[in-house]
């Protein structure tokens, strides 16, 4: 048997589960990877953290075969291995779970975990006996003749972990497991991760928040510039606020109270607003107003009406009925390119489907969507030297790390691509802007920026939607918090009070006011009860 073919569990029991020395990986015009050293105890959650563009995807995709590296070693189980595809990875029980889910929807959950395995157990019997095994032990319980449609997203996530353990992974990467669960299916992630690990099983874990690092991570690596400078961190002995602090490589600033901002005049008014798909109301009868100089915040699981709601705001689907007001102006029947000439500005939540061009120089990203605006036109046609120009100060003010602005859009990190658009949108002085998941993906450095450019623009009269699957995000920024449930706005929460947790089961329906009739007013989310007056203080991390 070859060495990238045995199973990494078949190998030295007591050496380290993956041992990665002086790992260099070169791309034109940049240094990815640069002697990194990484080594990952195994039966243990082993987290790996780092701004955007520090390298962590390149590392990985190492890892797991879809990159070579220029130089150094790979060590599985104590065996050097070289990985010339994804295919030997999972040869070696290395599973990746990929921060979008690849599932197909119009399948069942075992028609989903099966496709491309079929070798491994057939399609019939033997395949569901295997599957329903591997849910118990993990406790991921799941009907396997389910449709993945119908699933929420932590049981889709749940599918996804699953289909590597159907293959023999013992080596599980995840890279932003949390980024769409709401606080209590975090809770069940993290559950189902501590039952893989007493299994032996050994768990990458790749996050921006760092506080559930913390909680999970039995050791910590840090990369910063593409090289490693922290390896076998103990959680029990560092603070969130000193991991970014080492991500970033300079202290962070902390953050100031601001006094509301917000005006009596409203710029953005829906009045019934219903879309219609597959003759049910996905947005059903929703009644928002957002002010100059607020920030008012979505709170939803995904699917239950966000993306319908914002493609009826921005013009891309037209309503069945209910009316889209802008400062004052019925545009419920404008195309997009007026509304955006109108000062909307939009970061999507699909920013590879909706927000770039990726095969695109950076340049022509930045005309994206501004097409007739300046600086992107002289007269009927496009400024190259005004587009390119601001196109600079967006990767100079934005902190986009690229090589230049003639690089592809394809060629940047996640987070360095999010940052381009929020630049981008933000230009121009917008009156108002729909923010989905404006840091998604993105490292703490950048979410503190992006936070505080929201923020001073909110100061100057910038109207903000903001839908976030962070909750800490949505509670932080946002003047009024708003609940969606099922297509319908369903409760109300006050920021200064609420907690991610009553956030969330207002958001899976079990808050009280979640299940009022369509045609009643949205009750207020609970405020937590004060502790008892001799109960413990929390500590201060």
């Amino acid at each position: 048997m070859s060495t990238t073919e045995r199973p990494a569990h078949e190998s030295d029991p007591h050496a380290p589960a993956i041992e990665l020395r002086g790992i260099t990986k070169r791309f034109p015009g940049v240094v990815a990877n640069r002697d990194i050293d990484l080594t990952v105890a195994a039966g243990t959650v082993h987290a790996i953290v780092g701004e955007n563009g520090a390298g962590k995807s390149t590392l990985m995709k190492t890892l797991y075969g879809m990159h070579r590296p220029d130089e150094g070693t790979v060590r599985l189980a104590g065996e050097e291995v070289v990985l010339h595809s994804p295919a030997d990875a999972i040869a070696r029980g290395v599973g990746m779970v990929h921060q979008h889910f690849m599932l197909a929807d119009n399948l069942t959950v075992l028609e989903n975990i099966v496709l491309g395995a079929e070798r491994l157990h057939g399609i019939g019997g033997k395949a569901r006996r295997r599957i329903t095994g591997l849910a118990e032990r993990f406790g991921m319980r799941l009907d396997p003749d389910r449709l993945v449609e119908e699933l929420g997203v932590g049981d889709r996530q749940r599918v996804e972990i699953l289909k590597v353990l159907y293959r023999g992974a013992r080596l599980l990467i995840l890279d932003e497991p949390t980024a769409v669960l709401v606080p209590q299916e975090v809770e069940e992630l993290f559950g189902n991760l501590r039952d893989l690990k007493r299994e032996g099983l050994t768990v990458l874990f790749i996050s921006h928040k760092l506080d559930e690092v913390l909680a999970i991570a039995d050791q910590i690596t840090v990369i910063r510039r593409g090289t490693t400078v922290a390896d076998g961190v103990d959680p029990a002995g560092v603070t969130a606020r000193e991991l970014a602090q080492l991500m970033v490589g300079s202290e962070l600033p902390v953050p100031e109270l601001r006094e509301s901002t917000v005006t009596d005049r409203p710029v953005l008014e829906l009045a019934g607003l219903t879309v219609r798909a597959g003759g049910r109301p996905v947005v059903d009868g929703v009644d928002l107003v957002i002010r100059a100089g607020e920030i008012l915040g979505i709170a939803g699981v995904e699917g239950n009406g966000q993306a319908e709601l914002v493609e009826a705001i921005m013009g891309l689907r037209a309503p069945d009925a209910g009316t889209v007001r802008l400062d004052g102006t019925d545009v419920t029947d404008w195309p997009t390119r007026r509304r955006r000439e109108s000062g909307v500005g939009f970061i999507p939540e699909d920013r590879h489907r909706h927000g770039l061009l990726l095969e695109s120089p950076l340049w022509e990203n930045r005309v994206l969507g501004h097409q007739t605006e300046k600086p992107n036109v002289k007269g009927p046609w496009i400024d190259r030297r005004g587009a390119r120009a601001d196109t600079e100060r967006i990767v100079a003010e934005y902190d986009v790390r690229t090589p230049g602005i003639d690089v592809t859009a394809a060629a940047l990190s996640g987070g360095n691509q999010q940052k381009l658009i929020v630049g981008r949108e933000m230009s121009g002085n917008p009156k108002f802007l729909i923010a989905a998941h404006p840091t998604r993906g993105v490292d703490v450095g950048a979410q503190a920026a992006i936070w505080e450019y929201l923020r001073a623009a909110r100061a100057e009269g910038l109207a903000v939607l903001l839908i976030s699957a962070d909750l800490d995000e949505l509670i932080g920024m946002s003047d009024t918090l708003r609940v969606i449930l099922r297509g319908r706005i369903v409760a109300e929460a006050d920021p200064a009070t609420v907690t991610p947790e009553s956030l969330g089961s207002a958001m899976t329906g079990a808050a009280a006011g979640a299940g009022a009739p369509a045609d009643a007013p949205a009750e207020p989310v609970p405020a937590p009860r004060p502790p008892a007056e001799d109960a413990a203080p929390k500590e201060d991390s």
